[in-house]
């Protein structure tokens, strides 16, 4: 069995924060990040990308990521 490999707990909690103090609703936010995650899922079966990471951790560290550096972001 593998062993999952997750950041500083420390460190994904404030991402999360950051996440829920941006949004104007907490709800929405929260389905955003559900669906991001399920979305990573299906994909995972395709990329080995890093397949230790959870994907509803791996969608709150892209979200925080598109938060503070609005530049990853293309349009």
């Amino acid at each position: 069995m593998l062993k999952r490999t997750n950041p500083d707990t420390s460190q994904l909690m404030r991402r999360a924060e950051d996440l829920i103090s941006a949004a104007s609703n907490r709800y929405r936010i929260t389905v955003q990040v559900a669906n991001r995650a399920q979305r990573r899922r299906f994909e995972e079966f395709d990329s080995l990308d890093d397949p230790k990471m959870k994907p509803v951790i791996r969608a709150i560290i892209e979200m925080s990521d598109e938060l503070t550096q609005p530049e990853i972001i293309g349009e």
